[in-house]
């Protein structure tokens, strides 16, 4: 790459996260953070005001959901590249993050070179997964119909998913109300709605059965 430096936005609602992610970039002379944000309504003002070449963006923000600020900018502009950088199982969540318009997806966990590696793999228009996350979906597109089949669980939304894998790790409502910035109200909705689509035939059955997929995802 040759020229001005590539601008690189941070949406995150860790502010240590998002300043040990911006210190890494500004190592890198064809890399700068063009601003910060940590909810969804300021990173889309971010996006337009800056017009970065790359936004990374995580699912959960202070108010709102990465996958959902991607899906917004998406639609007002295309030529924004996204990089979905989170805590959250890449086996969980990387197939929707590029059904929403990402295209990548790193864990937060891996090696902190490997974020910029991911950086410049999506700045040079190519899809950035892990080895053993390509593979896995490769192996469903082949075999498609006949092949993996979907799980119940691809039927929850993005926020249903993640109350979900809250209630299989026991976190009460109030819990999760305050790990996702939203009231016990609004979960106690999600948590109805996640049953009825569950088929489940009570809420300690969703919590047995939200339990148990956390447990098989290790």
């Amino acid at each position: 790459m040759s020229g001005h430096p590539q601008k690189i936005a941070i949406i995150d609602d860790h502010p240590a996260v998002r300043d040990g992610l911006a210190t890494r970039i500004s190592l890198e002379d064809d890399l700068t953070v063009c601003g910060e944000a940590e909810d969804v309504a300021d990173g889309l003002e971010l996006i337009r005001r800056t017009g970065p070449q790359v936004a990374v963006v995580d699912i959960s923000l202070k108010s709102g959901n990465g996958l959902d600020l991607i899906r917004q900018a998406r639609a007002e502009n295309e030529f924004v590249r996204f990089l979905v950088w989170s805590m959250y199982d890449e086996d969980l969540y990387a197939d929707r993050a590029l059904r929403a318009g990402a295209m990548g997806y790193i864990n937060k966990q891996a090696a902190t070179d490997s974020i910029v590696t991911a950086i410049r793999s999506v700045l040079d228009n190519k899809i950035y997964l892990s080895s053993e996350m390509s593979s896995t979906l490769l192996h469903r597109l082949v075999m498609g119909q006949s092949g993996l089949q979907n799980q119940p669980e691809d039927a929850l939304s993005d926020r249903e998913l993640q109350v979900y894998e809250q209630i299989g790790l026991g976190r009460t409502t109030v819990e999760i109300a305050e790990a996702l910035t939203l009231s016990s109200s609004t979960i106690e909705t999600y948590r109805a709605r996640i049953k009825q689509k569950l088929d489940c035939h009570s809420m300690a059955d969703l919590a047995r059965r939200a339990s148990q997929w956390v447990l098989e995802r290790g």
